[in-house]
């Protein structure tokens, strides 16, 4: 590496990798756990022919007024909660971090979890704690929580509900223990809430450091890179200082509050996603040499126990079938494939090619 370019970057940055994202080429996309449906024609037509009077020569609006009303409409956001919207879930956390970070101070969160909490910790120079989950079925282990929060102070503890990689929801009751012990914020992070029987919504403004934080990703509207972030309004206006200017582009804008006008169409498509989670979690099970996790996510994380997972995601993508490798994460990840639920005939061809493999 460039002398100088060691001297100037953060050795904590020199030493994170960048974050992979696989190209898919022609594969079935089962890695990413992406809505697989699009829209029907006439909504299509609808939504094209409202993008003709958008004005791309002119800024957004700065705080996504009409966007957020209709987030708050569609999501049944209490009246006095505030909004804040972000580009993705990725920034709403950068934002939480960089507005607490001081040398020292720590981000919590439950292990495994989603791979942001740890590197937007690094990035804004925190320290991060991670707290192993029962690895025999991934649920909260609250001594240690507890311990862990008595020992690090932390500024922020990231709770996934349902989490990612694992699927499962938390034991509600846990979760409010962890809000009441924080010393700091808790965000609960529903980005996968549109599967799940449960949300932490109801309970803004019961806990003085609750935040809720979703994205429309998950619900079929990835490729608008939008999350939002509900709370009480002391804490979000000072997030909003950080937030840069314009960060909601008029194209998502407008795009998702007309999706949200239509969110019928996306609900149905999830009730279809959770039916083949279902039958796809039922026809794992019944193979011999897997642990299937139950999940209210719109994936499944299984466990190779007789084969290599890298081997079987190999020979998977060799049949055109792209899933997330897991195999040599540590702990109890290890040898794990995660499978994002697709169309019903997708679903079908990864279990014919993945039973093919395992026999």
């Amino acid at each position: 590496m460039n002398s100088n370019i060691k001297d100037w970057i953060r050795p904590e940055i020199q030493s994170l990798s960048a974050y992979h994202v696989p190209n898919p080429g022609d594969m079935i996309k089962l890695d990413a756990m992406e809505n697989p449906f699009g829209w029907p024609a006439d909504m299509i037509a609808e939504w094209q022919s409202m993008l003709t009077d958008t004005a791309l020569n002119r800024y957004p609006d700065p705080g996504s007024h009409d966007l957020r009303a209709q987030i708050r409409r569609a999501f049944d956001i209490p009246d006095n909660m505030e909004i804040l919207l972000g580009n993705g879930s990725d920034e709403i956390i950068q934002i939480i971090a960089m507005s607490v970070a001081e040398k020292g101070r720590v981000i919590l969160a439950p292990e495994p979890g989603f791979v942001m909490y740890e590197m937007i910790a690094r990035f804004v120079g925190m320290d991060y704690v991670g707290v192993p989950l029962h690895a025999n079925d991934f649920s909260l282990d609250m001594p240690a929580m507890r311990e862990a929060i008595q020992a690090h102070n932390p500024a922020v503890i990231f709770i996934a509900y349902p989490n990612n990689p694992t699927g499962n929801l938390f034991d509600a009751d846990q979760v409010c223990e962890i809000i009441e012990l924080a010393p700091g914020l808790v965000v609960v992070d529903e980005a996968y809430t549109a599967f799940a029987d449960d949300s932490f919504i109801s309970k803004l403004g019961q806990y003085s450091n609750l935040l809720v934080m979703r994205t429309v990703s998950k619900m079929g509207l990835a490729g608008l890179r939008l999350g939002y972030l509900a709370g009480p309004a002391d804490w979000l206006n000072e997030f909003d200082k950080i937030r840069l200017p314009y960060n909601i582009n008029v194209l998502t804008q407008q795009t998702a509050a007309f999706a949200l006008k239509h969110k019928s169409v996306l609900d149905q498509q999830t009730e279809i996603l959770k039916q083949e989670r279902t039958g796809l979690f039922e026809h794992l099970s019944d193979l011999s040499g897997l642990k299937v996790f139950p999940s209210q996510a719109n994936f499944l994380l299984v466990r190779v126990e007789n084969l290599d997972a890298n081997i079987v995601f190999q020979k998977l993508k060799e049949a055109g079938i792209l899933i997330k490798n897991l195999a040599n994460a540590p702990g109890a990840l290890n040898n794990c494939l995660r499978i994002t639920v697709g169309t019903p005939e997708e679903n079908q061809l990864f279990l014919k090619a993945f039973k093919e493999i395992l026999i």
